[in-house]
């Protein structure tokens, strides 16, 4: 299978940019990333910045991918053919395959407590219990590496089988079923006794706990959750029919992205106090520490925590499928490789630079506690390539769109199969000063 391929529809490119939106981005980093910049203050930056600097480079990068019909690098050499812009599409190949090596050892710990919740283990588990449960799992070694490589093969099979009959075949059915698994644990969470005191930290901003900082680590939230600066959504819009209304489909994403990612918090943090947990004791295990003791108080525990593990696996099932669709599309364009050996290839690669993430929680000491940073390996990744880099693509690609490409270009291809672009003028302010303006301030913030 060597061709590109392409959607079926657009409600398949919805869902499949969905399914890469909605997955451990909302429901394991997000509420963990809340966690530890003070509640309610982050997630009110966090949605400005989803409005003003996220969504305008989302429409940006899936109108670049559907003009180019190309993967990152291809998509900056067909506008620029000479230069080094074709690095900026180099980074989001290498930014996405990076992600991918510790993304994936988080999947993994889904499928491990799919089982947990299967076999009961969720049983009358309090909340020391869960966190010891925890770090009995993540310190597993052999454990970590067989779940984590079992899920980069499953993501490989899907991505091996094409874009129509592998990721929209696979995000039409899945996705949907999620989305009502996590109304239904929102409901249940709310009406937990204590769940109030959660609603207020999450909700109720505190302006005095205000840090510079907090404002990078929305923006690195926005743009990882919506699979930005990492070249996926470039690659996804290579698929897209010239016939699909863009600005329909974008918002669309970005809605069901956000929304998931906010009712992801409704659900933790009132079940963290109910619990009798403090969330800003919280880190990337947050999910996996709260979630069972909600179980164990909950009818029909054993039924619906399976359930949930199962559908979150799926979710970051989607997620994975996206970003390992990068460096594939990549080998196929540039290198002229068929699928299937792109897929392979790229994936054992994976499995070799993901070691170090799947030892770093607690399975090896060197990678637990890494010299000098004192962080783990995989949190040391997240910030790197989680933050950072997803920032510094994000920022070149609006600079691209904005100056090199020129937004009137732009704009030609984003109003294709659509009358009109009601926001094109808001779109224009956006891309060319407002998101680039405000990513260059923070990364001065933080250089002085």
């Amino acid at each position: 299978m060597s061709g590109r391929g392409k959607w079926g529809s657009k409600v398949g490119f919805i869902l499949a940019a969905s399914g890469s939106a909605v997955g451990l981005g909302n429901i394991w980093r997000f509420p963990y990333t809340v966690s530890k910049n003070g509640g309610a203050l982050f997630v009110l930056i966090y949605l400005i910045a989803v409005l003003f600097i996220a969504y305008p480079v989302l429409i940006a990068e899936v109108s670049l991918g559907r003009f180019s019909n190309k993967n990152p690098v291809g998509a900056f050499k067909s506008i620029k053919t000479k230069g080094k812009w074709k690095y900026v599409g180099y980074l989001g190949v290498l930014t996405g395959f990076m992600i991918l090596s510790y993304y994936a050892v988080v999947a993994g710990w889904t499928v491990g407590y799919f089982f947990k919740a299967l076999t009961g283990k969720f049983a009358k588990m309090n909340n020391e219990a869960a966190t010891q449960a925890y770090t009995n799992f993540t310190s597993n070694s052999l454990l970590q590496i067989i779940l984590f490589t079992a899920f980069i093969l499953l993501t490989v099979y899907v991505v091996s089988r094409g874009v129509s009959s592998g990721i929209e075949k696979f995000s039409k059915i899945l996705m949907p079923v999620l989305f009502g698994i996590l109304l239904l644990l929102l409901i249940r969470s709310l009406t937990m006794q204590g769940a109030s005191k959660g609603l207020e930290f999450y909700l109720k901003p505190d302006f005095s706990a205000f840090k510079p900082r907090v404002i990078l680590e929305a923006m690195g939230q926005a743009f990882f959750s919506l699979s930005l600066g990492m070249g996926t959504m470039i690659t996804y819009g290579s698929y897209v029919n010239k016939r699909e209304n863009l600005p329909s489909a974008t918002a669309w994403v970005a809605f069901f992205d956000t929304f998931i990612a906010f009712v992801a918090g409704l659900i933790i943090f009132p079940a963290v106090y109910a619990a009798g947990m403090q969330a800003t004791s919280g880190g990337p295990g947050l999910v996996f520490q709260i979630l069972p003791v909600i179980f164990a108080k909950m009818p029909g525990g054993v039924i619906f925590g399976s359930l949930f593990f199962l559908l979150l696996s799926i979710a970051a099932l989607t997620s994975t499928i996206s970003v390992l669709e990068v460096p594939v599309a990549f080998f196929i364009d540039e290198k002229k490789w068929n699928r299937k050996k792109s897929a392979l290839t790229v994936g054992a690669i994976t499995i070799i630079f993901g070691v170090p993430s799947a030892l770093s929680q607690g399975g090896n000491s060197f990678f637990s506690k890494l010299p000098l940073v004192n962080k783990g390996f995989l949190d040391l990744w997240d910030i790197i390539w989680g933050n950072l880099s997803l920032s510094i693509g994000a920022f070149f690609v609006a600079i691209f769109v904005g100056y090199i490409w020129k937004t009137s270009n732009a704009l030609l291809e984003i109003t294709k199969g659509t009358e009109k672009f009601k926001l094109a003028f808001f779109w224009m302010i956006s891309i060319k000063f407002v998101s680039p303006v405000l990513i260059l301030l923070i990364f001065l913030g933080i250089i002085l």
